[in-house]
């Protein structure tokens, strides 16, 4: 939901600038148009925790759900009205592409020149999950010659991103400063959950939250 909001926030910052340097002078039928959200499909990569929460806000848009993963999830299926597809099918049927996948090293660069390729050239790719997960150079040059019509990242290989990276200066992506989790709410909540698996195991307790529970000898 962030990534669509992210696609919806770059046509309003472009009606803004527009806005506020004078140079709107006319309304026209084609005027900063962008894709429709509302009857379009989603493809989700990923169909973990966030995943499925995307899928339960992108379901208010009246969106097409499909995902792909390592293994079908029928309960979530059920529950949220999605489909699944293999990954490449995926890639090529999908309007909206956001991923959701953690980073681990069979992740890494998982979506590149040829993964890019793939999708339509109408299609938007959307990456709030990790950076590394999208091979930035390969994403830059298939803005650049319009592969694909546009992105929307929050996360990049390197942060904070370079000034003079070329992404920045592409006129079809809409680019955020890892600000996915950038609520008040999120943030408390956030830190309540370090202070307890701080606690927890300063008490020889198991972690509430643990990440690698293989390491974890009680």
């Amino acid at each position: 939901a962030f990534g669509l909001l992210l696609m919806a926030a770059r046509r309003m910052s472009e009606g803004e600038r527009l806005m506020r340097s004078g140079r709107w002078r006319y309304w026209g039928p084609r005027l900063l148009l962008g894709q429709q959200v509302s009857g379009s499909s989603l493809g989700i990569i990923g169909l973990g925790r966030i995943g499925a929460a995307v899928a339960r806000r992108a379901k208010g848009f009246a969106m097409d759900l499909y995902y792909t993963g390592h293994s079908r999830k029928k309960d979530l299926e059920k529950e949220l009205g999605i489909s699944y597809l293999p990954f490449e099918k995926l890639l090529s049927t999908c309007d909206f592409i956001s991923v959701h996948c953690p980073l681990v090293p069979e992740t890494e660069g998982l979506i590149g020149e040829e993964e890019l390729k793939m999708m339509k050239p109408s299609a938007i790719l959307i990456n709030t999950s990790r950076g590394k997960v999208v091979d930035q150079k390969a994403l830059t040059r298939a803005l650049q010659e319009e592969w694909i019509a546009g992105a929307g990242l929050d996360v990049f290989e390197a942060e904070p991103i370079a000034k003079d990276d070329p992404l920045l200066k592409l006129p079809n992506i809409a680019i955020t400063p890892h600000l996915g989790s950038a609520s008040i709410q999120t943030r408390e909540a956030m830190a309540t959950m370090a202070v307890e698996n701080l606690l927890a195991g300063l008490e020889g307790r198991r972690p509430p939250n643990l990440v690698n529970p293989s390491v974890w000898k009680g």
